[in-house]
């Protein structure tokens, strides 16, 4: 091998790491992660949570080996789910958008058999835990949208896991403040199982 080969394939070594690590960070570097998805998953795309820099999920007592992210771009991509409840905050009919969230636990390789344990969680802490059969029953969504608008962060924003209760015998018997119960407005982590992952 001559001397300009031997360089040229040294360089191109010592570059692919760094090219490699750019474009990882160019495909998830969209925006902001807004929802974690952390315990038995099969599909992640971070490392462990770090106590320095993950502070709220630190604070809230969550613990994960690896997780799998969405910031607003990959959800907003995602096949959307309309439903049209009356919600409990105004008693009128809106139309909440997003995906489901069945589809984000398939997309993250999330272990949902038997009676594992699915725990979601908003920002003030409040907690709400899911079967996989509550979630086919109740069929989830993860609403970035109301009447065509973004959910803003500081309203129920800017994620909320929510279901259709209007189209629920059971949910649409009961008062209005009662129907939304484990629907968590500004959702951002959804934990499978019930021990680190």
């Amino acid at each position: 091998m001559d001397k300009r080969t031997f360089l040229q394939a040294t360089l191109a070594a010592v570059a692919l790491p760094g090219a490699a690590r750019a474009g990882a960070t160019a495909a998830t570097g969209r925006g902001p992660t807004l929802l974690t998805i952390s315990g038995a998953i099969a599909r992640p795309n971070r490392g462990a949570l770090d106590p320095a820099l993950d502070q709220l999920m630190s604070k809230h007592g969550l613990a994960f080996r690896q997780a799998r992210t969405f910031d607003h771009a990959e959800l907003t991509a995602l096949p959307a789910v309309e439903i049209r409840p009356t919600l409990e905050y105004d008693a009128r009919v809106h139309a909440l958008r997003g995906p489901s969230l069945h589809r984000l636990l398939d997309l993250a390789g999330a272990a949902t058999g038997g009676d594992v344990p699915i725990v979601l969680r908003a920002f003030d802490g409040y907690t709400v835990e899911f079967t996989p059969a509550d979630i086919r029953t109740l069929n989830p969504i993860v609403a970035t949208h109301i009447d065509g608008m973004a959910l803003p962060l500081g309203g129920l924003g800017p994620l909320w896991a929510v279901y259709d209760a209007d189209r629920m015998p059971e949910l649409a018997a009961r008062p209005l403040p009662e129907r939304f119960a484990r629907c968590p407005w500004g959702l951002y982590s959804v934990q499978v199982g019930g021990g680190e992952g």
